[in-house]
């Protein structure tokens, strides 16, 4: 299409600024698949059609992940950057290192995480940055000082943020200066309505808005900055952006307006021309990802309040006093995310603690591990993976472990230590328990059924409880009316990520079940006799007992290199109309440089009647693959029609059973006495990726159980035996 560029300058007053920025990144963890598949499909064209065209100025970030990753594959793309640098088309903007949330890891963090990638830029592309990309546009007004003591005069974020301090979008068209503690820091406000022309609306329609942005007056800026993968990854982009020629024909359409839009650098424009004024900013991040903070129901809620205000046409005029939630929140709403970050700090202090003994270069190493456990991508979930997708996670859990572990031997006088501490690791005001050994990390819950909620074994630096509990999310009621990805029509127009409703498979409504405690370990079920294994897999059971999620007391008994923590509740047990006290004792028992855990259980009928008990104890393995050949089941004098880790089956009389997993080279062995009757079956999430609604394996469930009966006074005896072993 021939831009008819006339029409546009008979009508402009004033020239105009436009800034553009683009963010690229791969999360620490991702597939090597992945990132080649981005590379080959919007950082390389990107690259190809920006040379083209040498008029065309704007800003780049690069995460240190991805950055690292296209040195190692494709170094001469650095090369073609550099080059772009040297002619001033192109200004690189640092950032954290491994893409941290800033005001979600320590200041000490942060500021390494900056330099570290400045230095890496500089080193590559002669340039130093003193812009930052601010990960996720998440704000928080106490950001300046630390940004400038790490070398930063600027960063950008959304005009919402501004909207939500008062200011109106005619003030958007320009940078402001703020400040703590009298340090200050310029901030530009990124146009949310380019955030969604570029690139899936016509070039012509972000002419006219550069264009209304001119006649408002002199020094006036159209600002845009963005995810570099809305040009070439997200869903349908490929095609628009470079194989229909939307970003050539964007590119030329800005040079045949260059007499009146000069395209600068975010620095240059400091440089150049004065802030609007001053702003004090609230906390907040883009306006879809602070919905996505909010519970499930709260979400659905502000969605509905959201479409009546489009219906009343009151929307656009009252939409920014309509805000969701807080960036923070999704520590609550998903408490596998707070764990996660909570363990972070906990090795963050342990590995800051112990730089003065270590060499520089281990101590290195284990920052650098520290900070890849600090990437943003695994602790939250919106139209995103994320949260939800377990090789992130896992990614996250390998990097901190490795981080402690090399700490760990490097300053421990002996390797068969042993150390359990008692403190609140959570943060949620309530003790927590945690065994460290050479082998091993246990972290307990006392208050909640004193589950086992992390089982770090550290020879292969692997959480083996890295798993997802099922929830409802908001946008679970958009499913029935979500396209099947490979039936969408090729020519449709495309719509931006935040608007498609797509699903990879038909007839995921029926794995919409929803658990009511976490998918951790050492759960304690009293279930019904006649239970089925169906029913207890959909979580859709009746609990007989009152001890799954409730708190137990507990005793720790230290004996040289041997730890015994020992768990007791006094509870109830429901038998038809009958309500029966049941004791349970559960002890656990570690040695140090030992990879076997002993587990011993005791209960006793403290009623006045009979009970006729159905006993399982839970454990949920987070071991990856679960359909890969190299991970599965394995029952000693047992056949398995089918051992994958997605499997599901009900197995009498099992004494032994194996999980192996040659990918991480470690298996699991659990020893049952008396022998058990073993359900087995997978945990099964339905989220939102970028392709679409989306079935994720995140862990299997075994449930070995008994059944038998107490007369009051009687007890029952269990043994469970866990070793991990190396393959």
């Amino acid at each position: 299409m021939t831009l008819n560029t006339i029409s546009y300058r008979s009508t402009i007053l004033n020239k105009v600024t436009f800034v553009f920025g683009i963010h690229n990144h791969q999360p620490v963890g991702n597939f090597d698949f992945v990132f080649e598949d981005a590379y080959q499909r919007a950082y390389l064209p990107f690259l190809e059609v920006l040379e083209a065209h040498p008029k065309i100025r704007l800003a780049q970030h690069y995460s240190g992940i991805l950055f690292e990753w296209i040195l190692r594959h494709h170094p001469d793309y650095i090369n073609r950057l550099r080059q772009l640098v040297e002619r001033q088309q192109v200004e690189m903007m640092t950032g954290a290192y491994y893409e941290a949330i800033l005001m979600t890891i320590p200041d000490r963090d942060q500021k390494g995480q900056i330099l570290k990638l400045t230095k890496t830029i500089e080193q590559h592309t002669g340039y130093k940055a003193q812009g930052l990309w601010l990960a996720e546009r998440v704000w928080e007004p106490h950001l300046p000082k630390p940004l400038r003591e790490a070398g930063i005069i600027y960063t950008i974020v959304d005009d919402s943020h501004f909207k939500y301090a008062g200011l109106k979008e005619n003030q958007l068209t320009g940078y402001y200066v703020t400040e703590e503690q009298g340090v200050p820091l310029n901030i530009f406000p990124i146009s949310e309505r380019l955030r969604y022309t570029i690139p899936f609306g016509e070039p012509e329609e972000t002419l006219e808005y550069i264009q209304k942005v001119a006649n408002l007056g002199e020094n006036r800026i159209a600002i845009f900055a963005d995810d570099g993968e809305k040009f070439g990854v997200w869903p349908t982009t490929y095609e628009h952006v470079f194989k229909r020629g939307w970003l050539d024909r964007f590119f030329q359409m800005l040079e045949e307006n260059s007499d009146w839009i000069a395209m600068r650098h975010f620095s240059e424009v400091i440089a150049e021309i004065p802030p609007v004024g001053q702003v004090y900013l609230p906390t907040a991040s883009y306006r879809e990802m602070m919905e996505w903070a909010l519970p499930a129901e709260s979400n659905q809620e502000l969605e509905d309040f959201q479409q009546k205000l489009k219906q009343l046409d009151l929307w656009e005029k009252y939409s920014i006093y309509v805000r969701g939630g807080f960036w923070r929140n999704f520590l609550v709403k998903y408490p596998e995310s707070n764990q996660m970050h909570k363990k972070m700090l906990y090795v963050s202090n342990k590995v800051w603690k112990a730089a003065k003994r270590l060499p520089p270069e281990q101590n290195q190493k284990a920052l650098d591990h520290l900070w890849a456990g600090q990437c943003n991508c695994p602790y939250w979930h919106g139209v995103f993976g994320g949260l939800y997708l377990p090789h992130l996670r896992h990614a996250i859990y390998q990097n901190l472990i490795q981080a402690e572990t090399i700490v760990e031997k490097l300053i421990s006088d002996k390797n068969n230590f042993i150390r359990t501490s008692v403190f609140d690791l959570t943060g949620n005001g309530k003790n927590d328990i945690l065994i460290e050994t050479s082998c091993f990390n246990l972290y307990f819950e006392p208050h909640n059924g004193a589950q086992l909620f992390e089982w770090d074994y550290k020879p292969r630096a692997v959480n083996l409880l890295d798993t997802m509990t099922r929830r409802q999310e908001g946008y679970h009621r958009q499913l029935h009316r979500a396209v099947n990805v490979n039936s969408q029509a090729k020519n449709e127009k495309t719509a931006s990520i935040h608007d498609l409703v797509l699903a990879k498979e038909d007839g995921l409504e029926r794995y919409l079940n929803y658990d009511w405690y976490q998918r951790n370990a050492l759960i304690d079920h009293f279930l019904a006799n006649d239970a089925q294994l169906e029913n207890f897999a959909r979580c859709q059971y009746e609990e007989k007992g009152d001890f799954v999620n409730q708190p137990y007391a507990f005793k720790i008994h230290k004996k040289n290199t041997q730890h015994v923590l020992e768990f007791e509740r006094l509870g109830r047990v429901w038998d038809n109309d009958k309500c029966i006290s049941i004791g349970l004792r559960k002890k656990i028992v570690v040695n140090a440089n030992s990879n076997l855990i002993e587990i011993h259980y005791e209960i006793q009928n403290q009623g006045n009647v009979t009970a006729k008990l159905n006993f399982g104890i839970e454990w949920n393995f987070g071991l990856l693959g679960g359909h890969s050949p190299d991970r599965y089941y394995e029952i000693p004098g047992i056949k398995l029609a089918e051992n994958y880790l997605a499997s599901t089956g009900e197995i009498p009389e099992v004494g032994t059973l194996w999980i192996k997993d040659h990918w991480l080279k470690l298996a699991v062995k659990l020893t049952f006495s008396p022998q058990a009757t073993l359900w087995r079956f997978p945990i099964e999430t339905v989220s939102l990726s970028e392709g679409g609604f989306e079935r994720v394996y995140q862990n299997s469930t075994v449930l070995p159980h008994w059944q038998f009966i107490l007369k009051p006074g009687e007890y029952k005896q269990f043994k469970i035996n866990n070793q991990v072993i190396d393959l």
